[in-house]
């Protein structure tokens, strides 16, 4: 895992909020996929930077989020 603070790059991604998320904008987590790395952010506190890890990763992060709930 990779914790970047701001860069160019960083900051053209095509980020989407999370469907879990709150429309109250409670809990929102933002995801951005790059061609090496999937980058997630706190849409709520952008000064602290994000973190990336790899697409493999991510998948495997969602496999056990979807099958633990």
């Amino acid at each position: 895992m990779n914790k970047t603070k701001s860069s160019t790059t960083i900051a053209k991604l095509a980020w989407f909020k999370s469907s879990y998320s709150g429309a109250e904008g409670g809990h929102c987590v933002e995801v951005a996929t790059g061609t090496a790395a999937v980058h997630v952010r706190d849409s709520k506190n952008l000064a602290h930077g994000n973190f990336s890890v790899s697409p493999t990763s991510w998948g495997d992060f969602l496999t056990y989020a979807s099958t633990s709930a």
